[in-house]
């Protein structure tokens, strides 16, 4: 799909996009679940090259497998006859970018969120939820968690949703990736737990642990 080109929105830093077709006006719509209201993403902050689709991506990969091509900023989920659903996400800003293979042993609906020590250290926000923040719309982890670990080791990285849809498509996370709310609770219901995980690095190069 062509990149949009932004129009003006009147708001200093803020990019518009044009809107998009009913079918993803639709995809991207409010929804009630689990005692909660998703809000509607508004589509003109996001770019439409990030919006869910299925596409042709031949790859190794077995069928099944999510690949997290952080370059370009896409998940992959691999299908039959060298397609591929792909969503658009948010991945880790310079210095919290990670990559590898991991597999998810667990899934949540409505995570509460568990922010790292490391991370309370840093971000005095995060340091008031040191013994966890229940689920809900303005949990950072969204509707929706998968939790990646190598082995029996947790990684600490998740494949999870935001309340910050303009956020898809930037380099933007403490090293998780983030998706749209309707993307990641899509993607919930396609990937079981065991589901392999490949992470590509963020410079192109070799893969760790590859």
């Amino acid at each position: 799909m062509p990149i949009a080109k932004p129009i003006a929105s009147g708001e200093p830093g803020i990019r518009r996009y044009p809107l998009p077709s009913a079918q993803f006006v639709s995809m991207y719509g409010e929804v009630e679940d689990g005692g909660f209201v998703v809000p509607a993403a508004d589509l003109t902050l996001i770019n439409p090259a990030f919006l869910r689709q299925e596409v042709d991506y031949p790859t190794d990969e077995a069928v099944g497998t999510l690949i997290v091509d952080t370059p370009n900023r896409y998940l992959y989920l691999v299908m039959e006859g060298g397609r591929a659903l792909r969503y658009g996400v948010g991945v880790g800003r310079e210095g919290f970018t990670w990559n590898g293979r991991a597999v998810i042993r667990r899934k949540a609906q409505w995570p509460s969120w568990h922010p790292p020590v490391e991370m309370q250290a840093r971000d005095p926000k995060a340091a008031l939820w040191a013994n966890g923040m229940p689920g809900g719309p303005d949990n950072p982890l969204g509707a929706r968690a998968h939790y990646l670990y190598q082995g029996k080791v947790d990684t600490l990285y998740r494949i999870h949703g935001t309340s910050q849809p303009w956020t898809i498509g930037t380099n933007v996370s403490s090293g998780c990736i983030r998706l749209i709310n309707q993307d990641v609770m899509h993607l919930y219901e396609r990937v079981p737990v065991g589901t392999e995980v490949l992470v590509l690095p963020a410079d192109g190069g070799a893969t760790a642990g590859a």
